[in-house]
């Protein structure tokens, strides 16, 4: 009896997610309700929505795991709990703006309330706990955090959340979301492209002459200190006068607003983290590996190709995945001096207070960075394992 008393501490850390994820449930708000989208929506607790119930399984299931031993097939257990209390949460708000949509107003609005926004990101810290408990293997830990929006992703595209609030916003916006989509992924690739062309050979050269390292990093960890909307609007008023002196910028689209400022602060902010990489990845390849390298007759270039650069190759990568990560989120703000993106509907949604129209051009950006980093991730945990 007392080693079943004692045994939830061998796991705090689910203690805490389990606790926090039944408080979440019990004490917020799950749904809230507007009978259109001028009004204030009322909240909706767990009793007030059908088939609530359905989560006291998972719920209770994760209560028992506390129990249990530390083992693989017990955090297996406790991965799937999570993954099917999240699919519930996303399933159940589906369902009850269905039911309120059909009973009253085609107008109505049923959004995530606060309780079910906080019990959906602890049940995926959960998952991601049990994760880190099932496996060591960095590739394997990437796939299963993925594979846990497998069901979420099933309901989204079975039209099942259709009636909710933010996919009506989305059904109104489809044209202006997809011109967002499509100019924010312009500006990842226009900011990567010549971050690449220029950090690369500046990290190589830094790299080789230690003694510009001082001089080059001091520079660009300037350039990290100015705020990005301070950078983006200190651009404004020197191509404006570059525009003014030379007016064939202006046929090839450059201006004192719009993508222009946007790509060159970009770039600047981008260049530290590749740059630091570059030079990190070629710091650490062991001097017996160059000494062997020369040793078998290799010039300076296929020493580079063959020895430095395979073993560089997963720090630059990570290099690389900051870079990635950054830039769509600093994307966001660079629609402030026109650059358009995702950025432009929050900076919409934050003017009209409409919070739903916020949450759809901050939703994509988050799952473009989630997805971005776990595929570099990847790339760069299947080269280490490569060359182990």
């Amino acid at each position: 009896m007392s080693s079943l008393l004692f045994r939830p501490r061998q796991q705090p850390v689910l203690l805490v997610l389990i606790a926090l994820i039944t408080l979440a449930l019990f004490a917020l708000p799950l749904l809230s309700f507007a009978a259109n989208r001028l009004v204030s929506g009322q909240p909706l607790t767990l009793w007030q929505v059908t088939n609530s119930i359905l989560l006291f399984i998972p719920l209770l299931w994760l209560w028992q795991s506390l129990w249990w031993p530390p083992r693989r097939i017990h955090a297996i257990s406790v991965l799937l709990a999570a993954e099917v209390l999240l699919a519930l949460l996303i399933w159940l708000a589906g369902q009850q703006a269905t039911q309120l949509a059909n009973s009253g107003s085609p107008l109505a609005r049923t959004a995530f309330g606060s309780g079910l926004w906080c019990a959906a990101a602890l049940a995926l810290l959960l998952a991601a706990e049990a994760v880190r408990q099932i496996t060591r293997s960095t590739p394997w830990r990437i796939v299963l955090n993925l594979q846990i929006w497998l069901l979420p992703l099933a309901l989204l595209l079975s039209g099942h959340l259709d009636r909710l609030s933010l996919l009506k916003e989305y059904a109104n916006r489809t044209a202006v979301f997809d011109a967002a989509f499509t100019q924010h992924l312009w500006l990842l690739g226009g900011t990567l492209l010549p971050t690449v062309i220029i950090g690369l050979p500046l990290g190589l050269a830094i790299a080789r002459r230690p003694r510009w390292q001082n001089a080059a990093f001091s520079v660009l960890n300037l350039i990290q200190t100015v705020p990005s909307v301070a950078l983006f609007g200190l651009l404004i008023a020197p191509l404006a006068g570059l525009v003014a002196h030379f007016p064939l910028l202006a046929r090839w689209g450059i201006s004192g607003i719009g993508i222009a400022p946007a790509l060159i602060a970009l770039v600047l902010y981008a260049l530290l983290p590749l740059v630091r990489s570059v030079v990190a990845g070629l710091q650490q390849v062991p001097q017996e590996v160059r000494e062997t390298a020369r040793g078998m007759g290799m010039s300076a270039w296929q020493q580079f190709w063959h020895a430095e650069l395979p073993l560089a190759l997963p720090v630059w990568l990570s290099g690389l995945r900051v870079v990635v990560v950054q830039t769509v989120g600093l994307a966001v703000v660079a629609a402030l001096i026109g650059a358009g993106g995702f950025g432009a509907i929050v900076f919409q949604g934050l003017l009209s207070s409409a919070l739903d129209l916020v949450l759809l051009g901050v939703i994509p950006v988050v799952a473009l960075a989630v997805i971005f980093d776990a595929l570099l991730r990847l790339l760069s945990a299947l080269l280490e394992r490569r060359h182990d």
